[in-house]
């Protein structure tokens, strides 16, 4: 079988998997590149040699960031497994070859507080643009109702913000506080919702959402979509982004906050509360407890951090360590 016809059976099977268009693109353009290098240099796909794979890796880490060689030899990777399994190639050539490692970075999370001065920035923001003469207060105000919502909805569930965008009317179950949603591979899961979450929603249902829908001018049915955009229409995961985006430098948090912090911010501070880590793992949405492990370290982290800004006896330690030469 040609590189043609492999790559596009190893695509097939991504979308089979319900992989996102991003995932598609991302697999295409790495394995297709790799593909196209080997068939220059007229090496088999199949089955490569050692040599050709050691300086593909070299070109890899000499053209680009470390994360970026990591992704790229991740999707190659995948690549080899699926033709394995398919009959197509007999294993992964790849396996016996040293790839370089990503150090492993803790995520960063939002303090409580933190949190708070958020949701503030969505009531700031609102003031702001109200008093302006050329906002139309009514949508202003429609915008910032939905905006808390999306916040509390996110950090009350823990939900991938693709999964925010997608969340319809008709899996929402304000009574008993839940938000059934699709993750990664179509796995359906329920988000829980406290009480601020279930308020903000109910604000947005009887306020801001009839006037967004109002603004509406697609024809055919009403969307399912709970959260919609200022023209009426489901709200895509761009425009999602940037809503939050903007709320955080407004919030005046640190750079590199994003709307997936609010995720790890909800796992943490569960695991800091005492909570399960089965449970967590259940609630995010991950297949391996290995993914959701992450938090325990950085849950120990902040345990540490707090100890030696609180105990009299670990900041004397930690004043009196030698800095650590350069």
């Amino acid at each position: 079988m040609g590189t043609d016809d492999a790559l596009q059976r190893f695509l097939l099977g991504l979308r089979a998997k319900d992989a996102s268009e991003h995932t598609l693109r991302s697999y295409a353009t790495s394995v297709g590149a790799y593909l196209a290098w080997l068939d220059q240099r007229g090496a088999d796909w199949r089955s490569p040699a050692r040599l050709d794979l050691r300086a593909y890796l070299a070109k890899l880490v000499g053209s680009g960031a470390r994360t970026s060689v990591s992704q790229r030899l991740a999707a190659i990777r995948s690549f080899h497994r699926f033709a394995a399994r398919a009959g197509l190639a007999a294993g992964d050539p790849w396996g016996s070859i040293a790839t370089p490692r990503l150090p492993r970075r803790l995520p960063r999370v939002l303090e409580v507080d933190q949190i708070e001065r958020l949701l503030s920035a969505i009531d700031d923001d609102d003031a702001a643009a109200t008093s302006g003469r050329r906002r139309d207060p009514a949508l202003s105000t429609a915008i910032a109702i939905r905006d808390r919502a999306l916040v509390e909805v996110a950090y009350a569930a823990g939900l991938r913000i693709s999964e925010l965008a997608a969340a319809e009317l008709s899996n929402l179950d304000l009574h008993r506080g839940e938000v059934r949603v699709l993750g990664k591979g179509r796995k359906e899961r329920i988000g829980l919702l406290g009480r601020p979450a279930i308020a903000a929603i109910e604000a947005y249902l009887d306020v801001a959402r009839p006037e967004l829908l109002a603004r509406r001018r697609e024809p055919g049915p009403e969307p399912d979509a709970i959260f919609l955009n200022h023209a009426g229409v489901q709200i895509g995961v761009r425009g999602l982004r940037y809503r939050i985006d903007r709320l955080c430098r407004l919030a005046g948090l640190p750079e590199g906050v994003s709307p997936h912090t609010l995720r790890h911010s909800f796992a943490t501070h569960l695991l800091d509360g005492g909570a399960d880590l089965r449970v967590v793992q259940e609630l995010l949405g991950h297949e391996s407890l290995a993914t959701t492990q992450v938090y325990t370290h950085v849950s120990a982290a902040r345990l540490r951090a707090a100890y030696v800004d609180a105990h009299p006896r670990a900041r004397a330690h930690a004043a009196s360590q030698p800095e650590t030469p350069a």
